[in-house]
């Protein structure tokens, strides 16, 4: 069903749940199999890129796959080497090195996983051009989406950036990534549940507008997805291809919305706090670790929330002050531009509690239909050996806390962070993990 919709997806055919038009996406070929050694060069041919290519990877992707996509597009095109240092950052310095470095190419070619594939598809949208992508991890959701997690100025944002006009997937390829991007693709699926859920909340709370779409693309490989953590890690590429089909599907589920709001809500916000105030000195972890820690916390936030009857938002959000002195001079400002509209004073904070009331019963329901337990999803990143809990990371407690008490400051994005907050909550619930 799932290699259907994406066909339909492709085809601008797939029907609407939400009773829209049929669905569409701007991606024109997605390619999963189980291996596609001698394709390559067919696969990026019918796309019609143009002459000349800059191939962006770092020196463990190209190891792994550059090598040979290189060598089989030469035989089409002439073939520009970019190759950024190990670990690299997707920011905006990055960036700009990449779009000067590729200034005489058609198109970009990606070889990597989240990284690279969100520096090639912001250089593409900021030069005009096209890009494909050879996937070298099932570690992201973000190869078929139109946004970009770039860090500018030392704040992540989400950045509209450009469509792939190709997606290719060798599952054994994603096989043999390191366990660690494996369990990280896994941990960066589990938030769908959270997502959803807080996605409904803004609905409620703000009037935002919401979509079935993007879940409804997800739910024939969830349950086995969830439930196969072993099966990926010991190499079986029938689970791999679900688990490729889930984050294929979710990236063209931020397309189909034109935002990363049906797959990054509050779990995103830990996570990117986490990330702007980590000590560097602390181990590094991957985007999708952090996000799977981060999914049982607002797992177990919501479940708390959703228990009783609509809470009474009694305010107290953070002044311009508190915002500033909390992320110094440099982030500050832009976190403060980020958090002020969701703010809720006066006759907002009295109008929120209307809403609330009104709709908190159909809330309730709405998301229990969508949760999971928190013990369903505590036990897929555990048989995946993913971590669960914020020491597994390296975060001490302190670290943790803080990230959840203010990492609703940094985004536009109204979650269940910021309703604890207001109902007075918040600080209580921190203090407790």
């Amino acid at each position: 069903m799932s290699a259907d919709v994406i066909r339909q997806l492709i085809a601008g055919t797939a029907p609407d749940p939400d009773g829209g038009p049929p669905l569409s996406v701007p991606v024109r070929s997605v390619v999963i199999a189980g291996t596609l050694e001698g394709d390559e060069q067919d696969l990026v041919a019918s796309l019609e890129l143009g002459a000349r290519f800059a191939l962006v990877s770092d020196p463990a992707t190209h190891r792994v796959l550059g090598e040979r996509v290189s060598r089989a597009l030469a035989g089409i095109a002439e073939i520009d080497l970019l190759l950024l240092a190990d670990w690299p950052h997707a920011d905006a310095e990055t960036v700009e090195r990449v779009r000067k470095e590729s200034t005489s190419a058609d198109a970009l070619i990606a070889v990597g996983s989240g990284t690279i594939n969100d520096i090639c598809k912001y250089a593409a949208a900021l030069d005009d051009k096209p890009y494909a992508v050879f996937g070298t991890a099932p570690s992201m959701n973000g190869y078929t989406s139109v946004n970009a997690a770039i860090t500018v100025g030392g704040h992540k944002k989400s950045l509209i950036a450009r469509a792939p006009q190709g997606v290719f997937l060798d599952l054994h390829v994603l096989a043999s990534a390191p366990p660690r991007m494996i369990r990280s693709g896994l941990g960066d699926s589990l938030c769908r549940p959270t997502a959803q859920a807080d996605w409904l909340l803004a609905s409620v709370l703000r009037g935002d507008k919401y979509r079935e779409a993007p879940f409804t693309l997800l739910a024939d490989d969830e349950a086995e997805l969830f439930a196969a953590g072993e099966a990926l890690l010991a190499g079986d590429l029938e689970a791999m291809k679900r688990l490729a089909r889930t984050l294929v599907l979710s990236g063209f589920g931020m397309s189909i919305c034109g935002s990363s709001m049906p797959a990054s809500q509050g779990e995103h916000l830990i996570s990117h706090y986490a990330e702007m105030r980590a000590d560097p000195a602390l181990p590094q972890s991957f985007h999708g670790e952090q996000i799977g820690v981060a999914t049982l916390t607002m797992a177990r936030l919501q479940e708390a929330l959703l228990e009783g009857d609509a809470p009474e938002l009694i305010g107290g959000d953070p002044e311009e002050a508190a915002v500033l002195d909390h992320f110094g001079p440099e982030l500050g400002p832009a976190c403060w531009r980020e958090f002020e509209p969701k703010r809720l004073v006066g006759e907002q904070l009295r109008e929120a509690n209307d809403r609330l009331r009104v709709g908190w019963e159909r809330l309730r329901a709405r998301s229990a239909e969508s949760r999971r337990p928190v013990a369903a999803l505590e036990r897929a990143l555990i048989q995946a050996g993913a971590p669960a809990h914020p020491e597994d990371l390296g975060w001490s407690k302190i670290f943790y806390r803080n990230a959840v008490r203010h990492a609703r400051e940094i985004r536009n994005r109204y979650t269940f962070l910021d309703l604890a907050a207001q109902a007075g909550r918040l600080e209580g619930f921190a203090a407790a993990l």
